[in-house]
């Protein structure tokens, strides 16, 4: 990349395409992600997401393009560059024969920069004790533990790949909660990969959503939220065809009223269905969860007419 890099991105791709044969992970994908604060990746399965990740950390060689991560070419980090780097996904994978102990030592050898006081505060929010073997943690309390080994190395980027899956309510809400709250997670910069909008909702300050490889949005979640909008449309006979309806995402007629959900439409799309005939006309809230799937869902299946 030239000069006109940006220090403040933690993550930045110019062009980047991954393929595999004939199949496009990644399609020219151009992001910019600045250090601080919490920002959410969504998409579908396959939109490429877990590429991105493998092509940043130097795992995966692009097709074409570039990337860089904590401003370094990610063809060429070094292992300093990776202590920088957080990571915890899903599986929660640790030695499992191994007891909490001996694991915490080995990484405290192996980060330089290792913060007792902030792996202290975090596995203080779960119930893990030193002499018990990896083996013997719940999923919960393993997710707990790999959270706190990575935000005791004290990295400037931590990647947290669908970190609750699996997780039940109890240990989801510790879990987010010690990622909201504790003193650890400041001055890092944190890309929460997630299909479950609620913690998105809840813990995101920035809305990212990728698409078959491509960059879709980038935004405050409640920015994204207000561009989808529900219509309720009293039309005493067939709606208009799904075809003429501007920013349409999902079109249903329930109990002989029609619903629209629809993308950046003001009022004046209530003028369009009083044109269609329409008597009555209400707009509703729409749910984080709902404005992204059915934006996703819009590039998969074609709206039927009522």
């Amino acid at each position: 990349m030239n000069e006109t890099r940006h220090a403040g991105y933690v993550i930045e791709t110019r062009g980047l395409t991954k393929r595999y044969g004939k199949k496009i992970a990644i399609d020219h994908l151009d992001l910019a992600i600045e250090s601080g604060s919490i920002h959410a990746i969504v998409g579908a399965n396959g939109a490429g997401k877990s590429t991105l990740f493998r092509v940043l950390l130097g795992f995966l060689p692009a097709t074409s393009g570039e990337a860089r991560i904590l401003g370094r070419d990610s063809r060429r980090l070094t292992p300093s560059d990776r202590e920088r780097i957080g990571f915890v996904n899903e599986e929660h994978t640790l030695q499992g024969w191994m007891t909490v102990a001996a694991v915490t030592a080995m990484q405290r050898r192996q980060y330089p920069r290792w913060s007792q006081p902030a792996f202290d505060e975090v596995i203080g929010h779960y119930n893990v004790q030193v002499g018990q073997k990896v083996s013997q943690l719940s999923r919960g309390e393993r997710a707990g533990f790999n959270l706190a080994l990575s935000l005791a190395q004290r990295p400037e980027l931590l990647v947290l790949d669908e970190p609750t899956l699996g997780l039940d309510v109890v240990a989801k809400r510790a879990f987010l909660e010690t990622l909201l709250h504790s003193n650890a997670v400041e001055g890092c910069t944190v890309i929460y990969c997630s299909h479950q909008m609620e913690e998105v909702e809840r813990v995101a300050d920035n809305l990212i959503i990728m698409e078959r490889g491509a960059l879709r949005n980038v935004s405050p979640p409640d920015d994204f939220r207000s561009r989808v909008s529900h219509w309720i449309a009293d039309i005493p006979f067939r709606g208009p065809d799904p075809r003429t309806i501007p920013g349409l995402l999902d079109a249903q007629r329930i109990d002989g009223i029609h619903h629209y959900l629809v993308l950046d439409q003001g009022e004046e799309f209530a003028e369009f269905l009083h044109a269609c005939g329409a008597r009555d006309v209400h707009r509703l809230p729409v749910s984080l969860d709902r404005a992204v799937n059915s934006f996703l869902s819009k590039q998969h299946a074609a709206p039927v007419a009522a």
